[in-house]
């Protein structure tokens, strides 16, 4: 089988590290892919939304399956674009079609699909910048803290959280009146806040039958202690010690049955991932957010717990024969810590030499933004590399991954060196 990736990040190289290791797989493809990814399969110089150079890549290399990475694609519809295009329709594509990635492409599509299927969520209302005074008034009715969030696309930074309500009025004009989102911030969702801890689950489909893969804790803030800006994510834990059998069944019970129900009652063909950010309230599991792609760096941390042949269950996918496949988990814990450029989330510089990272031992590293020039591997993008460690216990898998993170060097480089400390006393309490 030829496969292509689309993407060029970290969630890229972790698919492409797996994908090559099946025995289904004859040659490999990465669009744009990385430094990382070279080691794999063979980077094409194509975007990844580049459609008609996508088309014509896989029809001159023979590409039997598609995995889309990002979101941005799967917004703009190229599974769409491979169904409507009879060259192509019979190449399978991972990832749902344009109406089906509006899960992520709009808080406010999203919100109002968990309020039809009776999915728990929190509390919001939708406002655009002829009701802004509306939003003024909505923020007084609730109780700090309040959480804003761009309708659209914002790369993993469009959620702001405040405490004082006339900051979150200057936020919410800001967004509306100044396009501090850009366009993703036309439309504006402000929601109830809900206190509780923070997981991510990743559901696998084809659109009948669903796999529920690991689930993983991401560290969104750029600071130890979960302090400044949120980034597109700063490590990753998997599995979540707190995500018990007793919660997962009220995760798979009301959330994931209901989710992939909602979808084929409206008819809405959705076969690749599905992200769903979730908030553990006492016990209670509540929909933060849906993304319709496997989440960065989460997905550093779950693909290596996947034992079973990963490009065996994208083809279960594509000809929807999913339930007729054994998923197996590995019951190691992963960890990963995100190795990122200084200045990043803001400002930063690329074409940093990176150095070292080839005497890395019992760890994995994936490239998330690097190139190749010539004999050296550049920085191309805030977040560098993420190093992944499997260990028995979580403070084996933390040692090997900060160990290697210290020993890769480039200029620059920040990395949170409390990445799972918050999950200790949580993994302990399982034993």
């Amino acid at each position: 089988m030829n496969v292509l990736i689309l993407g060029s990040g970290g969630r890229e190289h972790a698919f492409a590290w797996k994908i090559s290791q099946s025995k289904l797989l004859n040659q490999l493809f990465i669009a744009p892919g990385n430094a990382g990814t070279a080691q794999h399969g063979t980077n094409v110089a194509v975007d990844e939304s580049d459609f008609e150079g996508i088309k014509n890549l896989v029809l001159e290399k023979q590409i039997d399956l598609v995995v889309v990475g990002p979101e941005v694609p799967l917004v703009k519809g190229i599974h769409d674009f491979f169904k409507a295009d009879e060259a192509l329709q019979k190449v399978a594509v991972i990832g749902p079609k344009m109406e089906a990635a509006q899960l992520e492409g709009s808080k406010d599509f999203s919100k109002k699909f968990m309020l039809r299927h009776n999915i728990p969520t929190a509390a919001y209302q939708t406002f655009v910048s002829q009701n802004i005074a509306e939003g003024y008034e909505f923020l007084e009715k609730l109780t700090p803290p309040f959480v804003l969030k761009a309708d659209g696309l914002a790369a993993g930074k469009g959620v702001v959280i405040l405490n004082d309500v006339h900051e979150a009025k200057r936020e919410l004009h800001d967004m509306l009146f100044t396009h501090k989102f850009g366009n993703a911030g036309s439309r504006v969702v402000i929601e109830e806040f809900l206190k509780g801890i923070e997981l991510s689950v990743f559901v696998l489909t084809d659109g009948i039958s669903y796999k529920i893969l690991p689930s993983a804790k991401d560290y969104k803030r750029i600071g130890e202690g979960d302090t400044g800006p949120n980034t597109g994510g700063m490590g990753a834990i998997s599995p979540v010690p707190f995500a018990n059998e007793e919660f997962m069944k009220k995760v798979e019970q009301r959330i994931v049955i209901p989710t992939i129900k909602g979808l084929k009652r409206e008819k809405i063909q959705y076969q690749g991932f599905i992200f769903i950010g979730l908030m553990n309230v006492d016990g209670e599991p509540f929909v933060i957010e849906y993304n319709c792609r496997m989440g960065d760096p989460e997905t550093e941390a779950v693909i290596p717990r996947i034992e079973s042949d990963f490009l065996e269950l994208l083809q279960a996918v594509g000809n929807q024969s999913l339930h007729e496949m054994e998923l197996t988990i590995s019951n190691q814990i992963a960890a990963t810590v995100m190795l990122v450029s200084e200045g990043y989330p803001g400002n930063y510089t690329k074409g940093k030499k990176i150095s070292k990272f080839l005497e890395v031992k019992e760890s994995l590293v994936f490239h998330a933004g690097t190139k190749q020039s010539g004999e050296e591997v550049l920085s191309n993008g805030g977040r560098v590399m993420a190093v992944t460690s499997l260990g028995n216990t979580i403070e084996e898998a933390l040692q090997k991954s900060f160990t290697n993170a210290r020993l890769i060097d480039f200029d620059g480089k920040y990395y949170r060196k409390d990445i799972g400390t918050d999950l200790l006393l949580f993994f302990h309490a399982v034993r």
